[in-house]
């Protein structure tokens, strides 16, 4: 089965193990690049995963300094 490369935010949300609401607020707020397609929006998995990459380097950093 291929790698899906979109996911909506339900499952974006399940991934990241928040809640939908701050999900979302995130992709709104530009933190997690999305597209919308018709009336749908799709988190890009690349995208999500960079996010959470950002926010392990920004907490060793924390945890460092």
């Amino acid at each position: 089965m291929p790698e899906e490369i979109l996911l909506d935010i339900d499952e974006a949300a399940r991934r990241l193990g928040m809640g939908r609401s701050f999900t979302y607020a995130l992709v709104l707020r530009g933190d997690i690049p999305s597209v919308k397609l018709g009336r749908s929006r799709r988190v890009v998995v690349a995208g999500l995963e960079e996010y959470v990459r950002d926010r392990l380097q920004e907490a060793e950093g924390q945890d460092s300094g």
